[in-house]
């Protein structure tokens, strides 16, 4: 039988912190080392020209750095996959399915997707890019057939989205491919 899978991963937008390893980092090597799951650690590269497209230098040049500090912690890529999110077109290539299944009006409801428009003051130079990376966050995750997506509970409603395209897809090409998955949260907001 085999393990449930857990995808997660980092947008490379700078150096990561203390508040990433006690937020995130620290967690993921416990997961990896129970050896109860599947791990895949991404560095979201594509994600992160949403809304630093004009900056990619700063990508460019933290993916290695981010690359180590998985390392650093303890990522062990004999137990853990360890990719970069553009180094796999195919995700690219479901999303565009994907946007297929998902109508405008849905993204901006998107809870998340609205707080993050207001927090980053786009105000109608709203990047479409950024628009609709709930639809490519959905293929990363649905790619890899994850059950497990640990995330902040803001993040709450982008699972919720992924949930609704995977049933979207399931039922308009009348298949059972697609894994609906569930939220790893934190048990306190401090966390």
């Amino acid at each position: 039988m085999s393990k449930p899978i857990i995808l997660t991963g980092d947008r490379p937008t700078g150096k990561l912190h203390i508040g990433h390893y006690v937020g995130r980092l620290r967690n993921r090597v416990l997961l990896q080392d129970k050896g109860e799951y599947e791990l895949f650690v991404f560095l979201a590269d594509q994600q992160a020209l949403t809304d630093h497209a004009k900056d990619p230098k700063t990508i460019v040049e933290s993916i290695g750095n981010v690359a180590l500090d998985y390392l650093a912690v303890g990522l062990d890529p004999e137990k853990t996959t360890i990719f970069i999110q553009s180094q796999i077109p195919e995700l690219s290539e479901l999303s565009m399915y994907y946007m297929n299944l998902v109508s405008l009006a849905r993204l901006e409801r998107n809870p998340t997707v609205k707080s993050e428009i207001a927090q980053k003051a786009f105000g109608e130079s709203i990047p479409t890019g950024f628009l609709v990376y709930p639809i490519a966050q959905a293929a990363d995750i649905t790619a890899f057939k994850a059950n497990y997506v640990p995330v902040g509970n803001d993040q709450k409603p982008m699972i919720e989205q992924t949930r609704e395209i995977v049933r979207s897809f399931n039922h308009t090409y009348d298949c059972d491919v697609l894994v609906e998955p569930q939220g790893l949260y934190p048990q306190n907001e401090a966390a």
